[in-house]
């Protein structure tokens, strides 16, 4: 195994419990090959562990064990188990759902999510990319899964000069797989469909937003497949849900179709124009869902997407009266919570609506957060009251 050692701050961001080192806190690579398991010392020679090492992206090593140890199949197989372990634990009520959240399971670059009898797999590192045989096998022994597919098509990977292509790694996956998720029954388009299929971080605050629906009409801003549209419709009079991509409003409407559901409209519109309509035309919603994709895509975009998040929370906030809800939810890891907080803050006194939090949630349990490593807690959902 050959040895790359690092300098101090390196060392220091080790044993505060982070498993990334940076390419610039590197002072012997000794050798190291792209993508192969190494030994991590620091600046006086002391081992800290085991980590994948990367020739090109700026995050040079991801810690895998605290340990010199071999990374093999048995080293996978006791991780992968270990994650399933505690899904079997948290998830309810869904036969989809993430079996492996990068370094929260301390398989950092690796994720694997789950639909009904198809494994969907994602490796975004060198290492991760280099150890897929050995996962795929794993895997195919834990769940003896239909198929495993790869869904590498994700920007993260130029990082690591890896191709962003889609494949079968095992068996036959079908058109479209048939899940369920809080009682639906829903689709998953696993090689062409959004994320991995569909998104499944936000199973948990859809029952969460359907427990204060009251009646009345509702708004699913950014619906893609339906999710939060399908689980208020039982709830409400009429919901209206809307998002910019035709393909995904046709998942949606297979998916009300699926499960007898008639009183959503489904609407393909740019949202940040529909909702300035609406405020003009004095729309009036009892609860309106707000979840759109990630504005700060990096630590360099912050300050451009935060007038996005508050513009869309004003306009969202316009549109109901008192005692209605607003459920906002904002998956870039970048923005704080602290941060979303205040810029929603911003937004209701804009408004000039008095509001209150009711519920502050994250991403569903399969989705863990690693206390240490706060790159894991990406999702913010609140859950708010117009007084």
């Amino acid at each position: 195994m050959n040895e790359v050692r690092v300098n101090r701050k390196a060392a220091d961001r080790v044993a505060s419990g982070h498993p990334w080192i940076f390419s610039s806190d590197i002072t012997d690579r000794n050798g190291a090959q792209p993508g192969e398991a190494v030994k991590v010392s620091d600046f006086r020679g002391r081992a800290l562990g085991t980590a994948h090492y990367s020739s090109t992206s700026q995050i040079s090593l991801r810690m895998l064990s605290r340990q010199v140890t071999g990374i093999g199949r048995d080293f996978f197989l006791e991780r992968l188990r270990a994650a399933e372990e505690h899904r079997r634990r948290v998830v309810h009520h869904s036969d989809a759902y993430r079996v492996v959240h990068g370094e929260a399971d301390l398989l950092p670059a690796l994720v694997v999510d789950r639909y009904a009898d198809c494994l969907v797999l994602q490796t975004l590192s060198q290492g991760m990319d280099r150890a897929s045989p050995e996962i795929v096998s794993c895997l195919n022994e834990i769940f003896r899964p239909r198929a495993v597919v790869a869904r590498n098509d994700v920007a993260v990977r130029a990082k690591e000069q890896l191709p962003l292509e889609s494949a079968v790694l095992s068996g036959e996956p079908p058109d479209s797989v048939t899940i369920r998720m809080n009682g639906l029954t829903m689709q998953a388009d696993l090689l062409h469909g959004q994320k991995t299929g569909v998104f499944l971080d936000q199973r948990e605050n859809y029952l969460a937003a359907a427990q204060y629906a009251r009646g009345g009409r509702a708004l699913d801003c950014f619906t893609s497949t339906g999710g939060f549209a399908l689980h208020l419709a039982a709830k409400c009079a009429n919901v209206e849900a809307v998002d910019s991509s035709e393909p995904a409003l046709l998942t949606a409407r297979c998916n009300a179709a699926a499960n007898a559901i008639d009183n959503i409209e489904f609407r393909e519109a740019d949202v940040f124009h529909l909702l300035a309509g609406y405020v003009s035309a004095h729309r009036q919603f009892s609860l309106v869902v707000l979840d759109p994709p990630a504005f700060a895509k990096s630590r360099r975009n912050i300050e451009a997407a935060l007038p996005g998040y508050k513009e869309i929370n004003l306009r969202a906030l316009r549109l109901l009266g008192p005692g209605g809800i607003l459920v906002t939810c904002s998956c870039s890891h970048h923005v704080s919570e602290a941060m979303f907080l205040e810029l929603v803050a911003e937004a209701s006194l804009d408004a000039g609506r008095t509001v209150r939090v009711l519920e502050r949630r994250t991403q569903a349990q399969d989705h863990p957060i690693l206390l240490t490593v706060p790159e894991t807690h990406y999702l913010k959902c609140l859950v708010l009251e117009v007084m």
